[in-house]
């Protein structure tokens, strides 16, 4: 009998679109008449390797994508380079290599797909330092403005979202032959939902005449949602508002305070977000891969809020050069956005125009896919990127001692690798806490 194939997915809980898309491809395996006879896991290598700051990546970015936002699109900038790229997956992988092998020896796949940019350098690197018998392919989970992490020439295939998409990754050095078009992957279940706007309305008994529009900011809520939630009912009083506030359990109470009439539906969490698309005219949201693509896929207008980071600006390009919706960033400019699809001629228009712009079966064309590489023989594997040994490295960075002596060297290198890299990319950040301190310090003399 012979042994089960296995595929491995290789995300990180940097946000909720990396396991989201990995989901979903599981989901449209599933589906495929070959899928039951595989088996899966998800693992989230980022954490695995042990590293400061990787190791606590989830809640760091947590901080990055909220308070510290300028942070987060400095350091974008900062490492958006091949060459940069590499010089930092390289130094990080001579200490988390060990962790990394350790972790794909546990589950022995036959196929690594990675959805997320910052693991694709360490499975290259040690698929091929150790002579690890898979096929590794990467799956595009960010739509136009893709970081140079994603472009990784040691992978044997590369799945775009969109065809912006794949000329960026062409343009970052990946070979023509490696990169694939194929769509998003959107979970099936939007694919599979026939529900129309009046059925949809119907089971979530929600009224059926009303304008409904759907406001969404993401797993754990936003903190503009109540301000934008009362403009809007404030606006359009008769439109009928799904509001969906993630994990944010305390934005839903305020909400539910507020005691907006019965048209005005509040939600946490859902697990039916295709049904409440279905049901809805328009959908307001940020610019996030994940759900814009799902609004897209459900063929529905979309108004964006903001772009939380660099990664995400592309996403508002992408849909106002198709003319699929909006792009507001004020509270009065979101209504007023909203009141413009209210209009049935744009709202038609708009509707029309949404018919071809996206693929709606990514996830079961990158299945096709996964199951197409699973009956392909590893690559014979020749490295391409020397890794230097640790007796390479400057002495003073091979010493092992412990205590304060040890950790100002390790702070040295790193403001020392950090200002090389801030000089390769151009890129200037003021810390502007750090001024404001200095500033509101009384003079001495």
């Amino acid at each position: 009998m012979s042994r089960r194939k296995r595929v491995l997915f290789a995300i990180s809980d940097t946000g909720g679109g990396h396991r989201s898309g990995a989901q979903a491809l599981h989901a449209a395996l599933l589906q495929h008449p070959q899928g039951q006879s595989i088996d899966y896991d998800t693992i989230d290598l980022i954490t695995a390797t042990g590293l400061p700051l990787l190791r606590n990546a989830p809640e760091l970015y947590d901080h990055l994508s909220t308070r510290w936002l300028p942070l987060f699109n400095f350091f974008f900038q900062l490492t958006n380079g091949r060459r940069r790229v590499d010089t930092i997956a390289q130094i990080a992988y001579l200490t988390a290599q060990r962790n990394i092998k350790r972790t794909l020896d546990e589950f022995k796949p036959d196929l690594v797909v990675s959805v997320h940019p910052i693991a694709n350098r360490f499975i290259g690197h040690a698929r091929v330092t150790y002579q690890m018998p898979f096929r590794f392919m990467t799956v595009v989970t960010d739509l136009v403005s893709l970081h140079a992490a994603w472009g990784d020439p040691d992978a044997d295939l590369c799945i775009a979202p969109t065809q912006e998409g794949a000329q960026v990754l062409l343009q970052q050095g990946m070979p023509v032959d490696k990169v694939l078009f194929a769509g998003f992957p959107v979970h099936p279940k939007f694919t599979a939902c026939t529900l129309t706007v009046d059925m949809a309305r119907q089971v979530l008994m929600l009224d059926r005449q009303r304008f409904t529009v759907l406001l969404t900011a993401g797993g754990v809520g936003s903190g503009r949602l109540r301000e934008l939630v009362i403009a809007m009912h404030d606006a359009y009083p008769e439109t009928q508002l799904l509001v969906v506030t993630g994990r944010n359990a305390t934005l839903r109470t305020e909400l539910q305070r507020l005691n907006l009439p019965e048209h005005v539906r509040i939600y946490g969490f859902v697990d039916n977000m295709e049904q409440l698309m279905a049901a809805s005219d328009v959908v307001v949201t940020k610019a996030g891969p994940g759900t814009l693509m799902e609004a897209l896929v459900m063929r529905r207008p979309v108004v964006i809020t903001e772009a939380v980071g660099l990664q995400e600006r592309g996403n508002i390009t992408f849909v106002l050069e198709r003319g699929l919706g909006a792009h507001s960033r004020q509270i009065h400019e979101i209504v007023l956005s909203v009141g413009e699809l209210m209009d049935p001629v744009n709202h038609a228009a708009t509707v029309g125009r949404l018919q071809d712009a996206v693929p709606r079966d990514g996830a079961h064309r990158i299945a096709e896919i996964i199951i197409d590489q699973l009956h392909r023989e590893p690559p014979t594997l020749v490295p391409q990127r020397r890794m230097a040994p640790l007796t390479e490295l400057p002495r003073w960075m091979r010493r092992r001692e412990h205590g304060d002596d040890g950790r100002r060297r390790m702070r040295l290198f790193s403001l020392s690798l950090l200002d090389n890299l801030r000089q390769q990319s151009g890129v200037s950040f003021q810390w502007r806490h750090r001024v404001r301190r200095k500033q509101r310090k009384p003079n001495s003399n």
